[in-house]
């Protein structure tokens, strides 16, 4: 069978569009997986006995299960548990967020509780001794240290979050492998699309961990 070029340069705008949605979503699911990262891992390490087990649960729950799983409850089964309460359809891109935002909430969670803890005591002490309050010692001492550390992982997070994005071809959400799966289905070029598809999955990839490894050098990280 002989590589067809013309069939990926006809093909490489609707795919850029695919990884546009891809990349919008990876963002806006790891800006809200952050979120519920930074709550459930300090309740990890700081929390009582009751926030520390529900964040635990919430966490093991979250990571002993595939995404594919989460996104498929998400989109088919939750409406159907709330349909008692009050009807509730969920469309694709909703479901691909919301799940981009659980699942990283629970990864970064146990990154933020290892990079607070990972800071020597001793810094939380000066910053008593300074006059702070624990909350302030954590909000302007531990958290600006931990952060630090957390970028190298938190960049990791993201890469994986854009890979995972591919498994939403499973609910319909018009991501780059779904683009690449619907022009192989018009074109029947499968060699020539999906080896677009992974060019473009490594250019966005190596792309970003260019940028964080610069960023990394930049912040000095510890």
């Amino acid at each position: 069978m002989q590589f067809d070029w013309s069939a990926i340069w006809d093909a490489i705008p609707i795919l850029l569009e695919g990884a546009k949605l891809t990349l919008w979503i990876s963002v806006v699911g790891l800006l809200g997986g952050l979120v519920i990262g930074l709550v459930a891992g300090f309740a990890r390490a700081y929390g009582g006995w009751l926030s520390n087990h529900i964040a635990l649960v919430f966490i093991e729950l979250i990571r002993g299960t595939p995404i594919v799983v989460q996104v498929m409850f998400i989109y088919f089964a939750l409406p159907m548990m709330l349909q008692a309460f009050m009807p509730v359809r969920i469309d694709p891109l909703t479901a691909a967020v919301v799940t981009i935002m659980i699942n990283s909430g629970a990864y970064i969670a146990e990154i933020t509780r290892g990079a607070v803890l990972s800071i020597h005591n001793g810094f939380r002490e000066a910053g008593l001794a300074l006059g702070l309050s624990k909350r302030d010692t954590l909000r302007y001492v531990i958290m600006p240290l931990a952060l630090r550390r957390m970028l190298p992982p938190l960049g990791n997070q993201w890469i994986v979050s854009i890979k995972d994005t591919s498994l939403f071809i499973v609910i319909g959400v018009a991501e780059l492998t779904r683009q690449g799966q619907e022009i192989i289905a018009g074109n029947f070029r499968a060699m020539e699309i999906w080896s677009a598809v992974a060019v473009i999955y490594l250019i966005i990839t190596l792309a970003l961990s260019y940028v964080l490894r610069r960023l990394e050098r930049r912040l000095k990280i510890i």
